[in-house]
């Protein structure tokens, strides 16, 4: 019945929305920074919390962060990995976690009644705080991951991602794969996952997301209390900087298939870039508004060289990644790349039409309160203001902000941001 309940909100809440939001924000004793949003229109909450603890901090042994999360929500305290599950499941709450480049994070969903909250919440901080790291859970999760790695070197896709990276970032943290490679993640022992556990889940290093309905009362001691449980610790060192490609480069790696995957970029921006406005809505009508886009309209509905073609920033704590992609057939590739280039340059020189910024403006806006229209979608926006401390009214002045754009500010931030002669190209494919 429980579950009913659970499927039932999560049917009903696309269908909401908030005219505003307002993200309240505090510190806990434990040094943790907390961002809470009271939204109660239904019994529900999502709670996230995030550590500075992604695959940038892998060091050498890359994969070492997203090994660590996986076995976050297994055996913890007395609890078996079933009775863990048992527990989320018999309240109807649900659990996940995961890693990017920048953060670690462990997210909770459940209902607000007091009894259901109040297991969900015990089991949740005793998965966050007292992780057993047995050596039976560590052995399935090392022996999953490097079955997808190993299934991962049968992907073109893949193999491009892994490339355009290494190209891009060199022997930056952001340059390996977050899920690792076989070499590394083959030698790992449980002690690399407990020390990295030690090091980096400290409250001094956590961010706390609580979107849904429950009063800042209660918000305030569900924080201190998921932090009590850590040590305070430090705060990590900051990643360090991003150093550009000093010239253009093109590598194939021939792979047995009918299609070629190309990606081309460079390193773009991040996200408290002063440019982020300008790029993102630039890209919008580059690449990034799919079936509207330049590259899309150029490479597809003129010349029939893909079936989709796409670009897209995606910002991090430093550059993240500025890429193009497309697929192809192994014959039209070098004629898709020239199609490719040659629409990039163009838009880098002269910029967008009045009539594109215009349109792109009001794609923008006019979608952006359905991308904040139910409790996930916020706790995912809320959850990167906090992490990468972004101004509290960032959801209030979005859309204020892409409408002060104009046609030169897209224009000259793409000529200073968006070199061809630092391109890097990666095609995987046959000949």
């Amino acid at each position: 019945m429980r579950f009913k309940l659970l499927g039932l909100l999560l049917l009903t809440i696309s269908q909401l929305g908030w005219a505003t939001v307002k993200i309240e924000h505090w510190q806990t004793t434990q040094g943790g920074r907390v961002y809470y949003v009271y939204t109660p229109t239904l019994p529900m909450t999502d709670i996230r919390l995030t550590f500075d603890a992604g695959s940038a901090r892998d060091d050498t042994k890359f994969g070492l962060a997203a090994l660590t999360a996986s076995l976050l929500g297994n055996s913890s305290g007395e609890w078996t990995t079933d009775e863990v599950a048992n527990r989320f499941e018999s309240v109807g709450a649900t659990f996940s976690n995961g890693v990017s480049e920048d953060m670690a994070w462990l997210s909770l969903r459940t209902l607000t009644d007091k009894t259901l909250l109040d297991k969900a919440l015990a089991t949740f901080q005793e998965v966050v705080s007292h992780p057993a790291f047995n050596s039976v859970d560590f052995q399935r999760e090392k022996n999953l991951t490097l079955a997808a790695l190993k299934h991962r070197e049968e992907s073109p896709a893949a193999l491009a991602s892994i490339a355009f990276h290494k190209a891009l970032y060199n022997n930056h943290p952001y340059a390996h794969p977050e899920e690792g490679v076989v070499q590394t993640v083959s030698s790992f022992e449980v002690d690399d996952l407990k020390n990295f556990y030690r090091k980096y889940y400290v409250s001094a290093n956590a961010t706390v997301v609580i979107v849904g309905d429950l009063s800042r009362t209660q918000a305030e001691q569900i924080a201190q209390t998921l932090l009590n449980g850590l040590p305070v610790g430090e705060k990590p060192a900051e990643i360090p900087l991003v150093t550009m490609p000093t010239q253009s480069s093109s590598q194939h790696i021939d792979f047995p298939s009918t299609q070629t995957h190309v990606l081309a970029g460079l390193p773009g921006t991040y996200r408290k870039d002063p440019d982020y406005f300008a790029l993102y809505v630039g890209n919008y009508i580059l690449g990034g508004g799919s079936l509207v886009s330049k590259l899309f309209d150029e490479v597809r509905e003129k010349r029939g060289l893909a079936y989709s073609a796409s670009s897209q920033f995606a910002p991090l704590y430093r550059q993240g990644p500025f890429t193009i992609g497309l697929q192809t057939r192994n014959d039209q590739a070098a004629k898709a790349i020239e199609v490719m280039n040659t629409t990039l340059s163009n838009f880098i020189s002269n910029g967008p039409s009045d009539a594109e910024l215009k349109a792109a403006k009001q794609n923008i806006t006019g979608g952006f309160a359905m991308r904040i229209d139910t409790n996930s979608k916020l706790t995912d926006y809320v959850t990167m203001i906090g992490f990468y401390q972004q101004p509290l009214d960032y959801l209030e002045t979005f859309s204020s902000k892409v409408d002060a754009i104009t046609t030169a500010d897209i224009k000259d931030a793409f000529q200073r941001r968006v070199r061809p002669e630092l391109l890097q190209t990666i095609t995987v494919g046959g000949k």
